[in-house]
């Protein structure tokens, strides 16, 4: 079978900006040297252009995960640009196709069922074609956004110009040109770049999968450190609307605290937010097939897995519970600003929802010790 034809802009562009990396910079340290502020211009783009994808590109064009002040956005297009991973009207139309179809070696652009080498850099090396929309009919929404059109119109003067351009200026500034282009330049891209590639190659290898194991995507606190906190993959696929990928206060998401940092100055609102009921539920459906397997060649199988399902059943009626008293409270809420309802049934429904959450946590808590006890 004919291997489909080679892209040579993108065959080039990484093979140069790998070498150079690789050979190049270490090359110029060892006979000429880097300072601090050279390698901190590189440090801080390879943040600039990460962030950009990650809170931008990602969280909110390609799942809407929040609404974002025009002046915001143009910052996240500008390092989105420097990061240099297409337009962003492209960029999310191949990752939208990638959350529909994932896994779908014919339809996924990046499908990791296709090896690691093919779903890090291999599916930018080739023309594969795989299902590609010319109009971006699945990001017509994005084709309203004037910002993101400036950019996909003009990406080719930008890209070159942003990229040439914040390096030459800091190398002018700087006193040694040559040596802010090989680390401002050349290693902060390629850096920048396999970082963000790991999410589709390393995200759907390495790692845990605490609420499904219909598709090949993994969380992983390490990843999350080298991804601005992109590493929780497994729960993004589940709820990809959710502005967060770390939900937990000690999961590394700087991402997260980026967005939550512009609401609270105003330029960014409407925050999604994954509703507790909905994770939990996912959780618990997971966690029962992983015991359950488990429990499988155990000589008291059937006795156990009877007392895991009936823990569960108990579990998702609480966690129910507690969702019907929740939305009755929003609407009761809602309805009270109009109808001016009294305020005691609010405080009384507010009340109800915090014992039926409490009641649902301490049988999370339950089911948890139960599973580790027999698992």
């Amino acid at each position: 079978m004919q291997k489909p034809k080679l892209i040579w802009l993108n065959v080039i562009v990484f093979s140069l900006t790998a070498l150079i990396t690789l050979l190049g910079v270490p090359a110029y340290a060892f006979f000429h040297g880097f300072d601090g502020w050279q390698i901190a211009a590189m440090l801080l783009g390879i943040g600039f252009c990460e962030i950009s994808i990650t809170a931008g590109y990602h969280r909110l064009w390609s799942h809407r995960a929040y609404e974002a002040h025009w002046l915001t956005r143009l910052v996240l297009a500008i390092g989105g640009t420097y990061a240099t991973q297409n337009s962003i009207l492209h960029w999310v139309s191949d990752h939208r196709r990638h959350h529909q179809y994932v896994d779908d070696n014919k339809k996924d652009p990046y499908s990791a069922k296709l090896g690691f080498w093919y779903s890090h850099i291999g599916w930018m090396l080739r023309d594969y074609n795989t299902d590609f929309d010319p109009h971006y009919n699945n990001c017509r929404d994005l084709q309203k956004d004037p910002i993101v059109m400036w950019q996909h119109r003009h990406y080719l003067p930008l890209v070159l110009g942003i990229n040439f351009g914040i390096p030459i200026l800091l190398g002018l500034w700087h006193g040694d040109l040559l040596g802010m282009l090989l680390l401002a330049g050349v290693a902060r891209l390629a850096i920048s770049h396999h970082l963000t590639f790991f999410i589709n190659s390393l995200a759907h290898v390495w790692g845990k999968q605490p609420y499904t194991d219909l598709n090949s995507s993994r969380d992983n606190g390490v990843i999350a450190l080298l991804t601005m906190g992109e590493g929780y993959h497994n729960y993004h696929h589940c709820f990809q609307r959710d502005y967060r990928n770390g939900i937990r206060w000690w999961q590394f998401d700087p991402t997260k605290w980026l967005i939550r940092g512009l609401a609270w100055l105003g330029l960014a609102k409407n925050l999604y937010r994954t509703p507790i009921e909905r994770i939990e539920t996912l959780r618990a459906q997971m966690l029962l097939t992983t015991t359950t397997r488990k429990l499988a060649h155990s000589p008291h199988a059937e006795t156990l897995i009877l007392r895991l399902q009936y823990e569960y059943e108990t579990l998702i009626s609480r966690i129910n519970e507690f969702s019907r008293a929740k939305k009755q409270w929003i609407d009761a809420s809602r309805a009270s600003v109009m109808e001016e309802l009294e305020g005691y049934d609010l405080e009384n429904l507010k009340k109800r929802v915090e014992i039926l959450k409490a009641n649902f946590l301490h049988q999370k808590k339950h089911w948890q010790v139960l599973n580790a006890s027999i698992a």
